[in-house]
């Protein structure tokens, strides 16, 4: 549902989308997940209101509760994932996206 929610507003919001991945057909595990948040400056990541902002540069969480917040149930990156810049958007939360975004 996050997804569609995720695709909704980039599509109102005229946002231009380099790269799509169909996250039920290229799962992203454990070691994936981690060397995408590592490879960020900035880890955003929601679950309904609640967002948690990770310092990956300056105060990196430790692996396990990067991993609580970026797994989803199956133990794969949740989806929806947008990466923007140096900064990783897990989840979706309309605000957070207008913040990275600029909208």
């Amino acid at each position: 549902m996050s997804c569609v929610k995720a695709q909704g507003f980039l599509e109102t919001q005229a946002v231009q989308v380099a790269d799509t991945t169909d996250a039920t057909k290229h799962r992203k595990g454990r070691d994936e997940a981690l060397a995408l948040a590592r490879s960020a400056d900035k880890v955003i990541a929601s679950k309904g209101k609640k967002i948690v902002v990770f310092d990956m540069k300056h105060e990196p969480p430790d692996e396990e509760t990067l991993l609580a917040h970026i797994l989803g149930p199956t133990g794969n990156l949740k989806a929806p994932t947008l990466k923007h810049g140096k900064t990783l958007l897990v989840g979706f939360n309309e605000e957070a996206y207008k913040q990275v975004l600029g909208r």
